[in-house]
């Protein structure tokens, strides 16, 4: 395993960034500090973190740029190549990922619902996909609708999600999302961006993962640890202070790659980046992507 997985899991789509563990109350002090602030989208678009400090996170290294270029980092560089360029390689990369992993490529976290795609979700934060598969066929058996996670004893809830880790604030978040999809939403899971973005537990990249995956509704770009570390190696984004700048990155994804594509590359970048452009070292003499990516042949 090169890192900890995250997309869905620690990189399940979902995954663990600091969005979805501050939804959830994993995040510690930083995850508090973030709570002032919104990712809901405004007019449209995915709303930007003011300059509190909290989402501007520097590269620390004694040597200028070592760290950054090490990571894929954009930090230092100058951008010399022009939008549609940059358009027309983002073509070549898709072009590239489907023939790889083929246009039917999806998420790790098995499902046969959309209630089961959004827990296993909110479980997988700070997990893998492996665990929550393991945990969640057992899970959906014995709770079978919302309503049944809703009334459910919490003690006898969070001995059942144990093995996921943070069960007892992953209990919660599950509870209240699904005590709000019976009393709001009929017991179903809503389809819209506002309405998921409504429930506890549940914050833009959980309901991208949700709409894109499920409801085949492309309504954003999922950026989990490893599309963000993509991102910033293959140079789709421009703005994104570092990997982690899940906001900046998306917007970036959104402006950058066809909108049809979206759930499809968010979930071939996942793939590329557990199989082939691990975190620590990446392979590049094997990557399917070497040709249209700046950053190749820099980590050996």
């Amino acid at each position: 395993m090169d890192e900890i997985d995250t997309v869905g899991g620690m990189d399940t789509m979902g995954g663990c960034d600091e969005e979805e563990r501050e939804r959830v109350g994993v995040g510690g002090g930083l995850a508090k500090r973030r709570q002032r602030r919104s990712d809901v989208p405004r007019n449209g678009k995915p709303a930007t973190f003011g300059p509190d400090g909290g989402a501007r996170m520097r590269t620390k290294s004694k040597k200028k740029g070592t760290k950054a270029r090490r990571h894929g980092g954009t930090r230092g560089r100058k951008d010399a190549e022009g939008a549609e360029e940059r358009k027309r390689r983002a073509r070549k990369i898709l072009a590239a990922l489907r023939k790889t992993y083929g246009e039917d490529t999806t998420t790790a976290l098995v499902h046969e619902s959309a209630l089961h795609l959004l827990i296993a979700t909110i479980l997988s934060a700070q997990s893998t996909d492996e665990t929550i598969n393991r945990l969640t066929p057992g899970l959906f058996r014995k709770y079978r609708d919302a309503k049944a996670f809703a009334e459910a004893p919490r003690e006898e809830l969070e001995a059942d999600i144990r093995p996921s880790g943070f069960f007892r604030n992953k209990t919660k978040a599950i509870q209240g999302t699904c005590r709000m999809i019976v009393e709001r939403f009929g017991g179903q899971v809503p389809g819209t961006m506002e309405e998921l973005l409504e429930l506890p537990g549940v914050a833009r990249k959980t309901a991208n993962v949700v709409l894109g995956t499920w409801f085949r509704k492309a309504e954003g770009v999922v950026v989990d640890t490893h599309v963000g570390r993509l991102a910033e190696r293959l140079r789709l984004t421009w703005t994104g202070r570092n990997a982690k700048d899940a906001v900046r990155i998306e917007q970036d994804l959104m402006a950058v790659l066809p909108r049809e594509s979206w759930t499809f590359a968010a979930h071939a970048l996942v793939w590329h980046g557990r199989r082939v452009c691990t975190a620590r070292k990446p392979a590049c003499e094997r990557c399917e992507l070497a040709s249209y990516c700046p950053s190749a042949g820099e980590f050996a």
